[in-house]
């Protein structure tokens, strides 16, 4: 019979290993920059606006449909098609002009979360040839910098300094916007809010930021990829152009239909302070 020494010997052990657990997992909460983080998929976007629509019987949502469709988020029906979004971060760059021409050629179009300092005010043109060229164009702050460990007064200059050039560039002012590192919280949501932006995250990966292969890239995004799914990728790093080809081909053949991260959400629309994904 076990002594009551080894009981508690035993139990001590395993209290230590259940605190380890609950010290990584709150690590882990930190880390994310938000202990509860609510987020929203495309799907319920148009559902919710369906919805409305189905309630109003005088013919206003059939008007709004109409609009919406005249000022750009396009005629694919994603509640019927199989959408799927492309997304790049943290450019524009020496490499953003080919997947430019990579988008053109294969009918494509992307959502650009764009870098401001080193990025925007580096290639300008290439800016205006993003929504000249009908992909959406939206903020990945003025310098990277992760807003959970910001002030308030600094994430708003972060997330204000590229609006401001974006519409200045394009005419446009931005309605989306990505945290770097998807890190965010109540803070960056209030003052998102507050400038009229919608937190867009994703739900594939390549990780291009640590590899240069290809073929590897291409492979993570087809093998994460499904029905309303939002990629990140990177067009600042040497591998991800390259493949991204071969994602569209491949994709394209598996049934999807590419759009804009604010037509997967048509007829609904992203609301400013929340998050998506």
């Amino acid at each position: 019979m076990p002594s009551l020494t080894r009981k508690m010997t035993k139990t001590g052990t395993r209290l230590r290993v259940l605190a380890t657990f609950a010290a990584a997992a709150s690590l882990t909460l930190a880390l994310s920059g938000c202990t509860k983080l609510e987020t929203h998929s495309p799907s319920s976007v148009r559902n919710a606006a369906d919805t409305q629509a189905d309630a109003q019987a005088d013919g206003k949502a059939a008007a709004s449909g109409a609009q919406a469709r005249a000022g750009g988020l396009g005629t694919v029906d994603c509640a019927h098609a199989k959408c799927i979004a492309l997304t790049f971060d943290a450019g524009p760059s020496e490499n953003s002009a080919r997947l430019l021409d990579i988008l053109k050629e294969k009918r494509v179009p992307a959502t650009f979360f764009l870098l401001g300092k080193r990025h925007i005010d580096t290639y300008p043109e290439l800016v205006r040839r993003m929504a000249d060229e009908g992909h959406e164009v939206a903020s990945h702050t003025w310098t990277h910098k992760i807003l959970t460990d910001a002030e308030p007064d600094e994430i708003r200059d972060e997330l204000e300094r590229p609006n401001k050039e974006i519409e200045r560039l394009t005419g446009k002012r931005p309605t989306l916007m990505r945290p770097p590192q998807g890190r965010t919280d109540d803070t960056v949501h209030d003052i998102s809010r507050e400038l009229g932006l919608a937190e867009v995250l994703w739900t594939v990966t390549a990780k291009d930021y640590k590899t240069n292969d290809s073929d590897l890239i291409t492979e993570r995004v087809l093998d994460q990829s499904s029905r309303d799914g939002i990629i990140l990728l990177h067009d600042i790093y040497d591998g991800t152009v390259p493949a991204v080809p071969g994602i569209i081909d491949a994709l394209k053949k598996r049934g999807y239909v590419f759009v804009t991260v604010p037509q997967l959400m048509a007829p609904g629309k992203a609301e400013p302070g929340k998050v998506y994904r």
